[in-house]
Order: C-alpha cells, then sequence, then structure tokens
C-alpha cells in the first residue's frame, strides 16, 4: 500500500465523517431550531475557508504544491465568476432559511465551531510544510463523504418542511470535489508521497509530519460536529490536539460561548 493510499485510508474511517451527528442529519433527523443552529455555524467555514487556504499557500515553498493550492483556492473563488463564489452561494441558502446575513455574521460562534476554525488556520499556516499539507489532505479528501451525508439530509428537509431551500452551495461543492482531491493528489506526487510507505521520498519525519496535521484537522471537523449533537461526546473535546492560534482569528466574529 502507498503512502497516500494509507494515509487516504485513515481519512475515510475518522470520526470526522462517521459520527452519530452526520448519520442523524443523513436521514434529515432535524428540529428547526437545529437546522437553523448547523447553517449559521457551518457560514463559518464558508467565510473564512479562503483566507485560510490562502495562508497555506503563501507559506508553500513547494511550487507544484502551491500550484495545487492556487487551484483550489480559484475554485472557492468561483473560477473568475463572481457568482459562483461559494461564500456567496452559501449566503443564498442562509437566505432561504430566512435567516439574516448580519445575524449569522455576529452570531458568536460555539466553542467547538471557533476551536475548529481556529484549529484549521494554524495548521494550514503551519510552517511545517508537511503538516500543513497533512491538514489540507485531511480536508479535501474528507468532503465527499460529508456532503453525501450532508446533501440527503437537506434534501428529506426541503422536500418535507422548506420547499424554499437553496441548495446550491452544497451540490455545487460536491460536483467540483473530485477536483479538489485530484489536487491534492498532485500535490502529494510533488513531495514524493504516492510510492510505498517505505520507499515514498517523504521521509519518516515528513510522514510523521504530515499525519499529525491531518489527524488534527479531522479531529477539529469531529469536535465541530459533536459540538452540534443533541448530546455532545465529551472524549471528542479531550482528543483536540492542542495548537497555538493565530492573533488573527481574534477578528472572528462574535465571541466564545
Amino acid at each position: 500500500m502507498s503512502f497516500y493510499e494509507h494515509v487516504r485510508s485513515d481519512v475515510l474511517r475518522h470520526g470526522a465523517i462517521n459520527n452519530s451527528y452526520l448519520t442523524r442529519f443523513q436521514a434529515g433527523d432535524v428540529t428547526e431550531t437545529e437546522l437553523r443552529t448547523f447553517a449559521v455555524e457551518f457560514y463559518s467555514f464558508a467565510r473564512f475557508f479562503p483566507r485560510i487556504l490562502a495562508a497555506q499557500l503563501v507559506n508553500t515553498e513547494d511550487e507544484t504544491v502551491a500550484d495545487e493550492l492556487t487551484r483550489v483556492l480559484y475554485s472557492e473563488l468561483g473560477d473568475g465568476l463572481v457568482e459562483h463564489r461559494h461564500e456567496l452561494l452559501y449566503r443564498k441558502f442562509l437566505r432561504s432559511l430566512d435567516i439574516d446575513i448580519h445575524e449569522a455574521m455576529n452570531t458568536p460562534m460555539m466553542p467547538s465551531t471557533r476551536a475548529y476554525i481556529q484549529g484549521m488556520e494554524a495548521l494550514y499556516s503551519s510552517r511545517n510544510h508537511a503538516t500543513a499539507l497533512g491538514a489540507s489532505f485531511g480536508l479535501e479528501n474528507m468532503a465527499i463523504t460529508m456532503w453525501d451525508h450532508l446533501i440527503p439530509g437537506l434534501t428529506l428537509l426541503k422536500e418535507a418542511r422548506y420547499p424554499q431551500m437553496d441548495l446550491t452551495y452544497f451540490t455545487f461543492h460536491r460536483d467540483l470535489e473530485s477536483e479538489h482531491e485530484q489536487a491534492m493528489e498532485h500535490a502529494m506526487e510533488a513531495v514524493g508521497g504516492m510510492g510505498c510507505v517505505v520507499n515514498a521520498r517523504m521521509s519518516a519525519r515528513e510522514q510523521n509530519d504530515f499525519c499529525r496535521g491531518m489527524n488534527a484537522v479531522l479531529d477539529y471537523l469531529e469536535g465541530f460536529w459533536m459540538g452540534l449533537e443533541r448530546k455532545p461526546i465529551g472524549s471528542v473535546q479531550r482528543r483536540m490536539p492542542s495548537m497555538q492560534q493565530p492573533a488573527s482569528m481574534s477578528e472572528l466574529r462574535g465571541r466564545p460561548q
């Protein structure tokens, strides 16, 4: 098994995309309050991800990896089409649920949401390039499974209770994810992570740093979902890695509850 295959397998088994909240959400088993909470909390990711990705890009030495990150960032910003900017598409989702954009921007984040966003930025902007790449790899390779939980649940809710719900953000993202996964595969090729674990050009230390970043971002994401769960699982919060948070995140909306 190649190092790439090994770490991708780890991603697909992680609790970030295998948990009680996503299982329940996929079945449409959420109350109106839970749906609105999800919509507002997930907006933090839609808003701040381009900035987080840009922080990784400006700290990336390998030009081939930087090329792939640029493609993902350009996609997030709409591939040159303003109307396809992902955060703008998410605003349409919020408005379709009668959620005011100003309210969504200024509602204090849940502690688990803030931990996810701050942790992700710390990982992506790490000067340890293997750690940053691992975090990016983890997020991009879990995404298809995540959308395949969220979209069926939202579709059921739209059919049953919210006929006006705009799902463009979610379906548009889902259609693009194979391209983002491919970008990460190319980035892995550039740093020599496609060979078998023993023969990969990444050193053992680089492989460990890569896995640390990958697992850390997935732990933060699992914590985000458990923060939305009816009965949050304390063990997830205890497993979340301790990361030094960047000062820039003090600009985030609201204060921790």
